[in-house]
């Protein structure tokens, strides 16, 4: 092989990986029980805030006495931009983790179901970079799916509410301008708290052949680890858990942001990503794949 031909390997090993990263985010973000799930979540910040808007017509607090429902529902009335913090808060501990399972889960194994893995592996890509692939894709849904309550929530807000400068948690105010910038870092850290339940959910959908099984398995770890953080016999437990910490992006809403919880959850992720991607990777690169 020439030298020119050595130089060029490497090339067209990257642009194949590309590709493929493209054809997995298209085929993911195109498939029918995607869009749908895309479109439940666009749902709920227009539901709440219609909700919001038909209780408080009169201008008063949300909720009785102001405090009911989700994290900063009594403020939506007040100003608008509450409304993107008060879906995904809404959001995060079900719908939001629901929708990464069901994609985590059917990555690997949806593509065993339908008989297009081994197709896949014999592209020059190797097992553990089509299993990175994989999980990339999956963690810009996370960001998809994070970025569809946002941005709907914002629409919704400042549709159905004023919208200016906001009171944070510490009683300072922001302009309008900061505020939506934070509520763009809260997403973002929204989307990377869930990079952990996504690695275990590429695990899981290594260990069988069933596209719906691998599915159905990791919904029902995220269902057991909300009991589980939600019993307080088991409060030691908690803080292992990967759920246990989503909640801290309300701390980017003091002033000054409260960094430690947030540091704590992004750490516990961390750690999440490291053992299950590994653990799915030992798994994947030694599966014996016969369909």
């Amino acid at each position: 092989m020439s030298r020119a031909e050595l130089t060029a390997a490497p090339e067209r090993r990257v642009l194949w990986t590309f590709g493929l990263l493209g054809s997995e985010l298209t085929t993911v973000l195109r498939r029918g029980r995607t869009l749908a799930l895309l479109g439940v979540l666009a749902a709920v910040p227009v539901l709440i805030g219609i909700a919001v808007r038909i209780e408080t017509g009169d201008g008063s607090p949300a909720g009785p006495g102001g405090g009911g429902g989700p994290a900063f529902l009594s403020q939506v009335s007040h100003n608008g931009l509450f409304l993107v913090f008060a879906a995904l808060s809404a959001t995060l501990p079900v719908f939001l983790p629901l929708t990464v399972g069901v994609v985590a889960g059917d990555s690997v194994a949806g593509e065993a179901s339908a008989g297009t893995l081994r197709y896949l592996l014999v592209a020059p890509a190797g097992r553990s970079r089509l299993l990175l692939t994989k999980y990339t894709s999956v963690l810009v849904f996370c960001l998809v799916a994070t970025l569809v309550v946002a941005v709907s929530g914002l629409v919704a807000g400042a549709l159905l509410f004023p919208v200016g400068e906001m009171t944070t948690i510490s009683g300072t105010r922001i302009g309008l301008g900061e505020g939506l910038s934070r509520a763009g870092l809260i997403a973002l850290v929204v989307a990377v708290s869930l990079s952990g339940f996504a690695a275990l959910g590429l695990f899981v959908s290594t260990l069988t052949d069933s596209g719906i099984a691998a599915m159905a398995a990791t919904v029902g770890v995220l269902i057991t680890a909300q009991i589980v953080d939600g019993i307080p016999q088991l409060d030691a437990v908690g803080p292992y858990l990967f759920p246990h910490l989503w909640m801290s992006f309300t701390d980017l809403l003091r002033a000054p942001v409260y960094w430690d919880e947030i540091v704590r959850n992004l750490g516990v992720q961390a750690v999440y990503v490291a053992v299950f991607g590994s653990a799915a990777w030992a798994r994947f690169t030694t599966k014996d794949i016969t369909v």
